[in-house]
């Protein structure tokens, strides 16, 4: 089942997609919450979703072609960004393969969604990509086992890790060039753990700026798989419903080629995974971006 938010008539809402159409909850389950976090906090929340969708007639029904899409999960409680998770990263960075995976935290004001500008910022030309799987927690979740973290995932989608490098190398954190705004895209909807392989295990990733392939891998390369990384997280800290885990960007990314490839205003950038789908956005300088976001609210 794939989850989309969208906008209607300013307002948020939440559909089903299927065979090009969406299914609008609002529309046919109107005591449904129009967050996708407050539906996974909901005690079957998600079966309650696929009746609906399942009784949904034509008129609940509207084309996909034209959707006005939203963050999956508005305001997610925690961003965890994992760093080097595949042996090519860590081989590209002349690093070795961690034994613990560095995790840094993602603010909600540096994400935007499918179709949304990603921001370059008007300090730096050096805005970086990176393809990746993002986790979507459906349950709180604290000392679990790998052999019971996926029990925990609700869902998954793609996501752009966009950084940009020269503030990340500023201090010996990588939070800050992590955190500008609207720099990491996530969509263009959540699919439910059921669609997909146990952790979303053996699907292709990739990168594409304006049409060039950049990023090819498979999920199998990862060196903490999802739930060996669910595991290790929740010796710190308590998951919740709503909770995205991003999992690392396989080898590739714009900072490690010779000569370096930066997102630039006018470029497209588009992240695809096998299972999920395509999630693609325009790359905007920091004026327009946020004129363009305006707009959008206006």
């Amino acid at each position: 089942m794939r989850i989309v938010a969208y906008d209607r008539g300013g307002e948020a809402c939440l559909g089903v997609v299927e065979d090009g159409l969406v299914v609008e909850l609002a529309l046919v389950a109107p005591e449904l919450p129009r967050d996708l976090a407050a539906l996974l906090r909901m005690d079957n929340g998600l079966d309650t979703v696929r009746q609906a969708a399942w009784r949904a007639r034509a008129a609940h029904r509207r084309p996909l072609d034209g959707l006005r899409y939203r963050l999956p999960i508005e305001r997610p409680g925690k961003i965890l960004c994992l760093g080097p998770n595949y042996a090519g990263t860590a081989a590209q960075w002349q690093s070795d393969v961690a034994e613990y995976p560095a995790a840094v935290m993602r603010a909600a004001t540096s994400l935007t969604p499918h179709e949304g500008p990603i921001m370059r910022p008007r300090v730096s030309e050096q805005l970086d990509y990176g393809a990746e799987l993002v986790v979507i927690v459906g349950r709180r979740a604290r000392h679990l086992r790998a052999a019971d973290a996926l029990g925990c995932v609700a869902g998954y989608a793609c996501f752009n890790d966009g950084t940009v490098r020269d503030y990340e190398r500023h201090t010996q954190q990588w939070t800050i060039g992590k955190n500008f705004d609207a720099t990491g895209a996530i969509g263009p909807w959540m699919v439910t753990a059921d669609e997909l392989p146990p952790g979303a295990a053996g699907l292709r990733i990739e990168a594409n700026l304006c049409g060039e392939p950049l990023q090819c891998a498979t999920t199998s390369d990862m060196i903490f798989p999802v739930a060996k990384a669910i595991a290790l997280l929740t010796e710190c800290m308590t998951l919740e419903p709503g909770d995205l885990i991003a999992m690392g960007s396989p080898p590739g990314v714009g900072s490690a080629r010779h000569p370096r490839i930066w997102m630039r205003p006018g470029d497209v950038v588009e992240v695809a995974i096998e299972g999920i789908g395509m999630l693609r956005n325009p790359v905007l300088c920091e004026r327009e971006a946020t004129e363009a976001v305006e707009r959008h609210a206006a």
